[in-house]
């Protein structure tokens, strides 16, 4: 069956690969739908600590500070 979806091949460590199995049959849910979904979380927590390291150098004494109006105009 054809998909979209792109396809990727992984070695993981025994230890990884049975905490993930374990987590996929928990919740009930293919090894690797388990796997997108934890990707996913991860991803987003990188991209979390990379806006907060940009707020972060932003966040000055001296920083100008404009309305929410201003910024999205």
């Amino acid at each position: 069956m054809a998909t979209n979806k792109k396809r990727i091949n992984i070695s993981l460590p025994k230890d990884l690969e049975i905490i993930l199995e374990k987590l996929a049959d928990r919740d009930n849910v293919p090894t690797a739908t388990k796997a997108v979904e934890l990707l996913k979380i991860a991803i987003e927590i990188d991209e979390d600590e990379i806006w907060d390291k940009l707020a972060g150098e932003r966040d000055t004494k001296d920083a100008k500070f404009i309305s929410h109006k201003e910024a999205w105009s």
